[in-house]
């Protein structure tokens, strides 16, 4: 992908934050400061969706680098209203593609696309709300990303058998191929946040259907690793009978299981429970 830059962009501003957008620790904010961290996050995006969301665009540090190949395609959700002013002055070709808005709160398949991206620094705060609420629209978000706490980003790439393997590793590792790209120090944030960062990439896989109950997959991830020191006999008793509970599977930790060991998991419960 090449980056073009906003012609005549005047990036002295960038280092100005208390005389234009102020960070708020109450959004989680750390705004990036570097641009050559910008357009290395940039560069990670494929051009080839109908749709592009910035999420949390703050000072445009991303947009501007996004807007000259993206043009109409790119879409900014921001919900913090300064910057939402920030932006339509510094930005007027975003036109109505600049939305306040919580981006929890969007329904995705309102922008009319069958093929988005998604890219942004994402407010520490709400990393992991933001990567749950992709999983409901992952039938059309085929590719996200996106900068993270650095622990975040190794949770959700992590192989199982790690520590940091999870939740979310699970249930976005069914739909995605993660990527860990590269890690970013606390120094190029304006405020510094007290952990260091790490960009991530999302790229959707072939999956189409997890051939098992769904829901119950959830069920049985969350209800796992909410007791992950404990064998999945333990943490899933009260799911399990006496015709399956024997079955070595059950010997196991949650955090041991791949993906498709945790849909045969699945299938054995569900068959129990019809």
């Amino acid at each position: 992908m090449r980056i073009n830059k906003v012609k005549n962009f005047d990036k002295s501003h960038l280092n100005r934050f208390p005389e234009t957008v102020k960070p708020k620790k109450s959004l989680g904010q750390h705004f990036l400061i570097d641009q050559n961290i910008a357009q290395k996050i940039v560069k990670q995006l494929s051009t080839d969706h109908d749709k592009v969301i910035e999420v949390g665009a703050g000072m445009g540090v991303l947009t501007q680098y996004l807007l000259p190949e993206l043009k109409e395609k790119l879409v900014v959700v921001e919900i913090d209203s300064e910057s939402v002013a920030y932006l339509s002055e510094h930005f007027p070709e975003l036109r109505t593609n600049l939305i306040e808005v919580d981006f929890l709160r969007t329904k995705l398949t309102d922008f009319s696309a069958e093929n988005i991206g998604i890219i942004g620094n994402f407010p520490y705060n709400i990393s992991s709300q933001i990567f749950f609420h992709i999983i409901d629209y992952k039938e059309i978000v085929t590719e996200v990303v996106g900068m993270v706490q650095k622990e975040v980003a190794e949770r959700l790439s992590s192989p199982p058998g790690k520590k940091a393997y999870g939740i979310l590793s699970v249930l976005l590792q069914a739909w995605y191929d993660i990527e860990y790209l590269f890690t970013v120090n606390e120094n190029v944030f304006n405020p510094p946040p007290k952990v260091k960062s790490a960009v991530i990439r999302l790229r959707r896989n072939n999956t189409k259907k997890l051939n098992c109950d769904e829901i119950l997959f959830k069920k049985i991830i969350k209800q796992a690793f909410n007791q992950r020191r404990k064998t999945l006999r333990n943490s899933l008793r009260p799911l399990l009978n006496a015709e399956i509970i024997e079955n070595k599977i059950f010997d196991k930790r949650p955090e041991q299981l791949r993906v498709d060991e945790f849909i045969v998991l699945t299938n054995l419960i569900y068959e129990k429970e019809i």
